[in-house]
């Protein structure tokens, strides 16, 4: 079944529209699959120049589904000798994200939630409106019966 994450921005348009592939948690999670992207209504101010340089112009939205990813590890940054990316962050748990993502090319207004959650059906077919055949039937598959 898939799952979605909402994201603090900047974070969430790094995901979405640069190359950050690894969220930073406190917990870890034993989830692998489709994740949809979901941009929190609040900014983490203190977001580095990393982010603010790499969404720099972009319109950062709040509170609406951005990209589908997907989930492909998990570890902890105490497992590292280094961090594995610029954008990890020491003493957290890194949900690792493949490297395709998919912005969605309209933002989807929704409500998110803490933790992992389960998108309903009506919003999967919302995102899937959006996606190419194939991966929109991948995706479908993937959320299970509605």
């Amino acid at each position: 079944m898939i799952r979605a994450l909402t994201i603090r921005q900047p974070w969430a348009a790094a995901i979405a529209h640069a190359d950050k592939r690894v969220e930073n948690r406190t917990w870890p999670t034993s989830y692998r699959g489709a994740l949809l992207i979901h941009a929190g209504k609040t900014v983490d101010r203190r977001a580095g120049r990393l982010a603010n340089a790499v969404v720099r112009g972009l319109q950062l939205d709040l509170g609406a589904v951005l990209a589908v990813a997907r989930i492909t590890g998990c570890h902890g940054s105490a497992e590292e000798k280094a961090p594995c990316t610029p954008w990890s962050a020491t003493g957290q748990f890194h949900h690792v994200l493949d490297d395709e993502v998919t912005a969605l090319p309209l933002p989807i207004p929704w409500t998110g939630a803490q933790g992992l959650w389960v998108p309903p059906p009506a919003l999967v077919d919302r995102v899937c409106q959006q996606l190419d055949a194939d991966a929109a039937r991948a995706l479908r598959e993937e959320a299970g019966p509605c």
